[in-house]
């Protein structure tokens, strides 16, 4: 993520804390940080990593919180996939998603096309579609490069 864009989102994440009287954290600000320079869909532990590693002590409850709090307020997504741990992106523009079944790696892709995609009717269930994802499950780069060294 560009640093103007950045910029962008921490001034967005601390005008909606003055707004919803929340409070405006170094800790929580932190974790958004983190979310926003890692480009890699990162779970809840290596947000935590990437934190105590710029020696801030923080519990990993908090860190859990924090991101949990972060989706709720839109500044960041959950990238739901059938990993063991949820990811989270700081990618929060419509996009889709190649999932490697191997490794839960999680790249984002851009198609028109998937954009594009119809979204059935869901009130037979009374469902309101608030937003939608396609996600790709196959085997990356990698993963396939590996298993041909193997």
């Amino acid at each position: 993520m560009d640093d103007t864009t950045k910029r962008n989102r921490l001034e967005t994440y601390a005008s909606l804390c003055r707004e919803k009287g929340l409070r405006n954290t170094v800790q929580k600000r932190a974790i958004l940080e983190a979310v926003l320079d890692l480009d890699t869909h990162p779970t809840a532990d290596e947000v935590h990593d990437r934190v105590t590693r710029n020696n801030m002590e923080i519990s990993r409850t908090t860190v859990y919180r924090a991101l949990e709090g972060l989706a709720r307020l839109g500044l960041i997504t959950k990238a739901c996939h059938s990993g063991n741990a949820t990811r989270y992106d700081a990618n929060i523009g419509l996009h889709h998603h190649l999932i490697c079944l191997r490794c839960d790696a999680v790249m984002d892709i851009s198609d028109a096309a998937l954009d594009a995609l119809r979204v059935p009717d869901t009130s037979d269930f009374d469902f309101e579609v608030r937003d939608f994802r396609v996600q790709l499950r196959g085997i990356c780069r990698r993963c396939r490069k590996e298993r041909k060294e193997a």
